[in-house]
């Protein structure tokens, strides 16, 4: 099935805050206590993503009318990457990470910073991003990480 990678929309914020706390809950909820999760749970219902999308730069990808995946972009941070569970490591979080290192160059950032979650630091790595030191939230470990973009040639 073909993916596709577009700017979220008000109506997307219902589906997009149930693909965050499906993942919180079966992916991320290995590397958390149940704490954790919850507490990062309430700041991603429905009416929070509607905030969100009017304030960042907010991408999801679907798949035929589903929404399945979300990441966005704040100033130069890539922040709230999540893909639903079901269809993790099939490229989408990649292909999303490439919309939004498009949009950064656009907008001329030089770098991105990302706050990842335990989970999600192989991904990161794997797409050029290194870990630049630890951040905590009580017991919430988040890793910070950088990645330079290349200038265009």
């Amino acid at each position: 099935m073909e993916c596709a990678i577009r700017p979220a929309l008000d109506d997307d914020a219902d589906a997009i805050s149930a693909v965050i706390l499906r993942a919180l809950r079966e992916t991320n909820a290995k590397d958390y206590t149940e704490e954790i999760i919850e507490r990062v749970e309430r700041s991603f219902g429905p009416d929070a993503v509607r905030q969100l999308i009017g304030q960042r730069t907010v991408f999801v990808a679907t798949i035929g009318i589903r929404v399945v995946a979300t990441a966005s972009l704040d100033g130069s941070v890539v922040r709230t990457v999540f893909v639903a569970p079901e269809v993790q490591g099939r490229g989408i979080g990649k292909l999303l990470m490439t919309e939004i290192e498009r949009t950064a160059r656009e907008r001329n950032i030089p770098s991105l910073t990302v706050p990842s979650s335990v989970t999600a630091e192989i991904f990161y790595a794997r797409l050029g991003f290194s870990a630049v030191r630890d951040s905590y939230y009580g017991a919430e470990r988040t890793i910070i990480m950088e990645r330079l973009l290349a200038a265009r040639s």
